[in-house]
């Protein structure tokens, strides 16, 4: 119960948070800024509306999660880092504090980036009358705020997740998804109910609506929890009267191995070029070749149809990281290594390389499968926008990312209920 409470309470306070806006700045404008950026929609969505409101959060948890992300690469490339993280607690507690450094870094890189641009773009009201001290005044109060925001839920984050239910930092992200979804279920509704042509058609479009978050909502449990099981035989062994070993286990390799990191990171290398250029630019259309690279174009018809040609290049993107994040979280060799070592043989198949490359090939065919399961959840919200035209910021990712959250948090849940019916149990 303790638990449960102090997570909603912290759930509370991200949402205050992103309400509370940046001191100075002129929030009508800001929306209007934004408003004409395309892309963006997934990056404000993560941070629950915080960024076009321009509030205290606006970066949220992402500097966490990229600098996350960043001590993940690092630690397979760097063999101190890789040391670290096999020396026990201690060296998981030295790499989490070097991510509290990272994160504190790219926050303040970030939002010195964005109070520049946005001051330059008069996001603060008028300036022409200050004086230069007063200028770097606003843009260090802006960068001060904006910096301590995302230190405060990584702060936070590590709490839920040591005092509360759930991974904290999932959860916070969890949260500012779904608090932006009523909105586009209320423009769905209004497009294809109210704005139908009879009472038949509305009825059809409510459950066509329904039979689709359905499908992809359990595509998703599916994929999430799939898995392929490679037995594996431990040999006997004699150490005085005693038999040790003998027993049989299995390796559980996931389907969707790599988790939702592909289709994030083919995102970002998309909308990347073209949030530059909207930001570099100040004004002005952005030019064709950023139709290309934008979701919100593909699958229209008639004459935008051309504009399809760059989700080719988004599957491309979406297999090639699937492969390189199960690189670098799964080793093959390690996993082989460690077997032989404890007397450990996959049936019929004998230890060391024929182990490694047996292993390498389940893992090759099953990150595939992922990758073509990532595709298809995020392919149809694409669908749906482009063809009807209906403005959904939710899409695969978003999908994705709320069923695994909510699925671990549910174990989460159940794990701690039995602990607790067992000290009740001993109690008596």
């Amino acid at each position: 119960r303790i638990k449960i409470l102090f997570t909603l309470l912290m759930l509370v306070i991200v949402r205050i948070g992103s309400l509370l806006p940046i001191p100075g700045i002129d929030t009508g404008y800001f929306g209007k800024l934004f408003s004409g950026i395309e892309g963006l929609d997934f990056l404000n969505q993560a941070t629950g509306d915080a960024l076009t409101k321009g509030s205290v959060f606006a970066l949220s948890i992402g500097p966490y999660i990229t600098s996350s992300i960043i001590m993940q690469l690092l630690t397979i490339a760097i063999p101190k880092l890789e040391e670290m993280q096999k020396d026990g607690e201690d060296g998981r507690k030295k790499i989490t504090e070097i991510t509290r450094y990272v994160t504190i870094a790219l926050s303040l890189i970030q939002s010195t980036a964005m109070a520049i641009n946005f001051y330059n773009g008069g996001i603060f009201g008028s300036t022409a009358g200050n004086s230069t001290l007063k200028h770097w005044g606003i843009i260090i109060v802006a960068i001060a705020v904006m910096t301590a925001g995302s230190a405060i839920l990584m702060w936070m984050g590590e709490n839920v997740t040591e005092k509360g239910l759930g991974n904290g930092i999932s959860v916070i992200l969890l949260i500012n998804i779904v608090s932006t979804m009523p909105d586009d279920f209320i423009a769905l509704f209004e497009k294809f109910v109210l704005n139908a042509s009879s009472k038949g058609a509305a009825g059809l479009s409510v459950i066509i609506i329904f039979a689709v978050v359905a499908f992809v909502v359990g595509f998703v449990v599916l994929l999430n929890g799939g898995e392929r099981r490679i037995s594996v035989q431990y040999s006997k062994k004699m150490q005085g009267r005693k038999v040790y070993g003998g027993q049989s286990t299995h390796i559980p390799l996931k389907v969707n191995t790599a988790g939702v990191i592909p289709i994030i990171f083919a995102q970002s290398l998309l909308t990347f070029p073209a949030v530059i250029f909207e930001f570099v630019k100040g004004s002005g259309s952005a030019p064709e070749w950023t139709h290309y690279l934008s979701s919100s174009y593909w699958f229209r018809t008639g004459a935008l149809a051309k504009y399809s040609v760059g989700f080719i290049l988004y599957i491309v993107l979406v297999v090639a990281f699937a492969y390189f994040y199960t690189s670098i979280t799964f080793n093959p060799i390690e996993v082989a290594d460690n077997m032989k070592k404890q007397g450990g043989f996959i049936p019929g198949i004998r230890p060391g390389k024929p182990t490694q490359d047996y292993l390498n090939a389940i893992l090759n065919n099953l990150v595939f499968i992922g990758a073509v399961g990532l595709i298809l959840v995020a392919t149809v919200p694409l669908v749906i926008s482009g063809v009807f035209n209906a403005s959904l910021s939710f899409g695969g990712t978003s999908l994705i990312i709320i069923v695994g959250v909510i699925l671990e948090t549910m174990k989460q849940v159940e794990s701690l209920m039995v602990v607790r019916s067992y000290q009740g149990f001993l109690n008596i």
